[in-house]
């Protein structure tokens, strides 16, 4: 009976980690400073996979999980995307290298727009599977009366 509940729960929580990461995204799609070493930003993105779930470390809040023996979504960690930055041509930006050009960061905002709508669905859609559970709960405890 809980099964059910432990699954949708965790999807719940890679969705709404997901969103997360896809907000801050979008907060640092024009930053040119915000990355590893004072350069530019590198999108994030969130690795998932199906299995049981040990206690895992939240990449987001910092904090710990514990999920230990439970069946559903893993949040295995978010990543950096390596794919190269955009170079832009501004030799009077403050970050310009000494040809000129300034890198950006590789966030575009209308895919981590479609990222955290796909997300929100799935969150809506794991919130369905919650209620449906609780409903047939409910069901089940009323014919044993």
């Amino acid at each position: 009976m809980y099964q059910v509940l432990d699954i949708t729960a965790s999807a719940l929580t890679a969705q709404r980690i997901r969103m997360e990461v896809a907000a801050e995204n979008i907060a640092n799609a024009e930053s040119t400073r915000g990355g590893p070493g004072g350069g530019a930003y590198r999108r994030k993105q969130v690795v998932l996979a199906a299995g049981e779930s040990p206690d895992y470390a939240n990449p987001v809040t910092g904090g710990t999980t514990n999920a230990s023996g439970t069946e559903g979504v893993v949040v295995l960690g978010v990543e950096e995307d390596q794919s190269p930055l955009p170079q832009v041509y501004d030799p009077n930006h403050p970050d310009a290298n000494a040809d000129g050009y300034v890198s950006y960061p590789n966030v575009y905002v209308p895919i981590e727009m479609a990222d955290m709508l796909a997300a929100g669905r799935a969150y809506e859609a794991a919130v369905a599977a919650m209620k449906a559970a609780r409903d047939g709960d409910a069901l089940t405890l009323d014919l044993l009366r």
